[in-house]
């Protein structure tokens, strides 16, 4: 194999369920539940994985865990903000049924024009898309061979996921991402270019609840 190929697999993690109830959450902080940690633990050994590789969103839901993994696992931990959620600005925290009801407009024109979707004084989702396709773009600098966990939000899998898929962002509905979602990717990298492959969505069916 030319020395500038290589092959990177990728699992994708959601946090478990966090406390505070139906609320909206991007940049809140709040815990996990212990339901919350067992739905990641019981993902995580469904992954069956040696990862060599271990990021993480700085927020607690996906931190706390991570941390927890590296140390059993003996691996290096690095928090990175680009895969936190997207920030909601003024509607974080709210009560699920009140936000759709507030943004509903803003969603409507985004099913048409991803560009209309910026809360406010909040992070726009162009923005939000590009710093995380800046971040999983990185991740093609890795060793070959390597298996990274990338401990993150289901916002950031909406962008990752549709982007593999090809499938239009804004579009992304039909794709189920319940707490504890546990996907894989393959990444090939070849003569400068990288493509991508979706190995299994959602292996968390089943775990525990």
């Amino acid at each position: 194999m030319n020395p500038a190929n290589k092959h990177i697999t990728v699992d994708l993690l959601r946090h478990g369920e966090p406390g505070g109830g139906d609320i909206l959450r991007g940049r809140i902080d709040p815990e996990l539940t212990s339901r919350g940690w067992r739905q990641m633990g019981a993902s995580a050994e469904r992954a069956d994985a040696n990862w060599t590789h271990l990021y993480a969103s700085p927020l607690r839901r996906c931190r706390d865990f991570a941390h927890h993994l590296a140390q059993s696992r003996r691996l290096a931990l690095r928090i990175e903000d680009q895969w936190q959620e997207i920030d909601y600005g003024d509607w974080d925290g709210m009560p699920i049924s009140e936000w759709r009801k507030l943004a509903a407009s803003q969603f409507r024109g985004f099913r048409e024009d991803i560009t209309a979707l910026a809360p406010p004084n909040g992070e726009s989702f162009v923005d939000f898309r590009d710093r995380v396709l800046q971040a999983w773009e990185g991740i093609s600098e890795l060793p070959d061979g390597s298996h990274v966990l990338i401990v993150t939000h289901s916002g950031v899998m909406r962008v990752i996921l549709p982007s593999v898929l090809g499938m239009p962002l804004n579009q992304s509905n039909p794709l189920n991402i319940p707490f504890a979602c546990l996907s894989r990717i393959l990444l090939s990298v070849e003569d400068g270019g990288s493509r991508a492959s979706l190995l299994f969505h959602n292996a968390s069916l089943g775990s525990a609840q």
